[in-house]
């Protein structure tokens, strides 16, 4: 087989380091699901009725992806820069229309992300009924910790933080999720073919805040890890 040549050169697979081992994951997509904390979605002024509707999700660009304890810039075109804490389910193999008893066969492990969002222009897009790309998909805005392998383990429990120079900022627990862990796989498998090295940023709960240059921002998952991030000056 003939070697592609390219007129320059392909960035490189995004990926993140693995507890207890030296290979690194690579990272494919990077689904997040929205308003899925009921606390959060009141905050975010729309609440949600689970026996109404069901899941939401928006995507970023694995090219996104920053590890924690990074420095990252404040980002262009925006003045209301957020934190939101979240879970990170790891996807370990391929699944389709997978049943939700069976979603536990997909998971390979789980990690701490951060969210991070320019407000503004999502609410803004999100108000004209337009996508919320440049509110979410932006450089450096997809943030995440160390994997922790746990194959087939489904987290159902464990208290979620953030907190802002120190200050807390954000309190909950995972078993708060409006659609659990489960539910998500099921019901994203329904839309996608889902495939190792996926990531599920499952939702934030509530107290999302701006930060600003300077500001560092830590947060924790009980029983996974952290997840750090210093917010540097704008380019």
């Amino acid at each position: 087989m003939t070697q592609a040549t390219y007129l320059w050169t392909p960035p490189a697979t995004p990926s993140l380091p693995v507890r207890g081992q030296s290979a690194r994951l690579p990272v494919n997509r990077i689904f997040c699901v929205g308003r899925n904390y009921h606390a959060h979605a009141v905050e975010m002024g729309k609440p949600v009725d689970k026996s109404a509707e069901r899941p939401f999700y928006f995507t970023k660009s694995a090219q996104a992806l920053v590890p924690s304890g990074a420095t990252v810039a404040y980002p262009p075109q925006t003045k209301n820069y957020h934190f939101e804490m979240e879970l990170v389910l790891v996807v370990g193999k391929p699944g389709f229309e997978v049943k939700a008893e069976d979603a536990h066969e997909l998971i390979y492990g789980y990690a701490c992300g951060l969210d991070m969002t320019r407000r503004d222009l999502q609410l803004a897009a999100r108000d004209k009924g337009r996508p919320w790309d440049l509110g979410k998909d932006f450089e450096q805005s997809a943030v995440c910790g160390e994997v922790v392998p746990m194959p087939g383990v489904v987290i159902e429990q464990g208290a979620i933080a953030l907190a802002v120079n120190g200050q807390a900022k954000q309190q909950s627990d995972v078993n708060k999720l409006i659609w659990n862990i489960r539910e998500i796989v099921a019901d994203l498998s329904l839309f996608y073919h889902l495939q190792p090295g996926d990531l599920i940023y499952t939702g934030t709960p509530e107290g999302v805040g701006a930060v600003v240059p300077g500001d560092r921002i830590t947060g924790h998952v009980e029983g996974v890890g952290e997840v750090a991030l210093t917010v540097g000056s704008a380019r």
